[in-house]
């Protein structure tokens, strides 16, 4: 029975209420006025089906927009999130590979886009990887070009993957040549995550890295997290999807990062190149192209 009607909801109702949750689980928060467009039903209808997700504690509404439960979150399994986006994520991961080098030794996050690098990380061997991701682990316990170290701690299910302060004391411990990671939202140049344990577990493992790697795609420009991660400028390299709009590239650029966009692996954008290349028509001065030769 729907919570605040007291009836059960109909058919259409329930499909379209399993879309709305889908779609929440998916982004981790949205705009409501871009889940109405989505969904394509009228506001009303939707504002109602949110008050009745909200209801069951599956949705928050605040200002605007709605985010995920941590019940919710809590379902989004890693296999979910590895359905997501996987032509984006193998399209990043390949750009992050190119800047591995072997020997080295890097730390992988939590990112379901490390589980797409980690697939490619045997070609880059002998290399010495640490991470806290099961998923990631369990992609390159059989190579043995790779020296795996594993970070435990206390267990995240939605996330298969380990935080608290085990896993912080054992990454204060370590110095890595590389950081590769992920975020759930990139607000404004700043990179955001929902859940604070995961945003320290993020924070340690670029403080033990020598050069550190962002990778994101277009989707995650459109989220919104709660906590901060980094500022875009405090990593070597951001690498964003090809779906990835002019704007975006322009707010990370401007702010002081080195972007680098798929499709031309070869090709980056910084400060100097965007004020070189002076204003385009479109108004993304000088990132018309970049990462597309």
């Amino acid at each position: 029975m729907s919570a605040t009607s007291g009836r059960r909801p109909s058919g259409k109702q329930q499909d379209r209420r399993r879309r709305i949750t889908e779609l929440v689980m998916a982004e981790g928060s949205l705009r409501i006025d871009d889940l109405v467009a989505t969904v394509g039903a009228s506001a009303m209808t939707v504002y109602r089906d949110l008050a009745d997700l909200e209801s069951q504690g599956l949705v928050h509404r605040n200002r605007g927009y709605v985010s995920a439960a941590s019940s919710l979150l809590y379902e989004a399994a890693s296999e979910y999130r590895m359905q997501q986006n996987e032509a984006e994520k193998d399209e990043l991961a390949a750009a992050a590979a190119e800047l591995i080098e072997p020997g080295q030794a890097l730390v992988l996050d939590d990112s379901t886009t490390g589980v797409y690098l980690a697939r490619r990380l045997p070609e880059r061997a002998p290399l010495t990887v640490v991470t806290n991701h099961r998923g990631v682990f369990g992609e390159l316990a059989a190579h043995q070009g790779v020296h795996l170290i594993s970070i435990g701690g206390d267990y995240l299910p939605w996330a298969d993957a380990f935080v608290g302060g085990m896993a912080l004391d054992a990454l204060r411990g370590l110095r890595v040549d590389l950081a590769v990671m992920s975020v759930s939202a990139v607000t404004d140049g700043i990179c955001c995550y929902p859940q604070q344990e995961m945003v320290q577990i993020k924070k340690a493992m670029l403080a033990a890295a020598s050069r550190r790697v962002l990778y994101v795609d277009h989707t995650k420009f459109r989220r919104r997290a709660l906590h901060a991660v980094a500022p875009a400028e405090e990593f070597d390299m951001v690498i964003v999807d090809s779906a990835t709009p002019d704007a975006e590239i322009e707010v990370l650029v401007q702010r002081g990062a080195t972007v680098r966009r798929t499709g031309d692996i070869h090709a980056e954008t910084s400060k100097k190149d965007l004020a070189a290349a002076g204003p385009s028509s479109n108004g993304a001065a000088g990132v018309q192209g970049a990462g597309r030769a």
